[in-house]
């Protein structure tokens, strides 16, 4: 039996999330970049231009190569090209996919960079994967099943940030993966190598059998960055790494 495939495209999963005092959060929409933002105030109109900043910087780049844009394994790039795509390059090399498996990560760490002058905390979600700076506690929600909503999550203490929590699904969202799991989290400091490891990782998995093959390879992935990964596929569920699973 084929699994369900969801689709949501008011991301209603966003509705669950809790803004401690102090925060507030807000959204971003630029074409296909859909941002849901939290920090000390509304930094939207920042918030616009560093998407602009970012799509531009993307954009031009295509132009230049091409292939970036559209190969599903590694492109390489000149030394001195903007760190941005060094950065999504160089992560798709280490998880052999192509560099828009980096693409969401980017988009998320970037933003979040240029608004920490302006709010000491800052999360950034893009689609599912997030980067984050914050002074507090926090907790991540796992969604692997958008039915039945979340169930456990991430507990990640104040000392560990910044960092980014990336996640892919061969059944929820738009992004192509080339797996049929419910979810792999992957927790690591860089967004661009997150999302990217994410994407390679959620590929591999096809069927509950597969879990502790994953996690081998996540393995394999730690020295690259990976600290963490939470992997699910029905009922079977595995985990490796720096991670602190909590009920919510």
């Amino acid at each position: 039996m084929s699994k369900k495939i969801h689709t949501d495209h008011t991301r209603g999963y966003r509705n669950t999330v809790a803004i401690s005092g102090g925060e507030t959060s807000f959204q971003v929409v630029v074409e296909q970049t859909d941002l849901f933002i939290v920090a000390e105030k509304d930094l939207s109109d920042q918030a616009l231009a560093a998407v602009h900043d970012i799509r531009g910087i993307l954009q031009a780049h295509f132009v230049l190569n091409p292939s970036f844009a559209t190969s599903l394994t590694p492109v390489a790039v000149p030394e001195n090209i903007h760190p941005v795509i060094k950065a999504m390059a160089e992560s798709a090399q280490a998880c052999n996919v192509g560099p828009m498996a980096a693409v969401a990560g980017a988009v998320a760490e970037y933003v979040a960079d240029q608004l920490l002058p302006l709010s000491a905390n800052v999360i950034v979600e893009n689609g599912g994967d997030i980067f984050m700076y914050s002074s507090s506690k926090r907790k991540v929600a796992l969604l692997s099943d958008p039915d039945s909503g979340a169930r456990i999550g991430l507990s990640i203490e104040a000392a560990d940030f910044p960092l980014s929590i990336c996640s892919s699904s061969g059944t929820i969202g738009h992004s192509l993966s080339l797996g049929s799991g419910d979810l792999v989290t992957v927790r690591a400091k860089d967004a661009r190598f997150a999302d990217a490891a994410a994407t390679a990782l959620a590929n591999l998995l096809k069927s509950p059998a597969d879990v502790p093959l994953v996690i081998e390879k996540a393995r394999d992935l730690s020295e690259h960055g990976l600290d963490g990964v939470f992997v699910q596929y029905d009922s079977k569920i595995g985990a490796w790494g720096d991670l602190e699973l909590v009920s919510l």
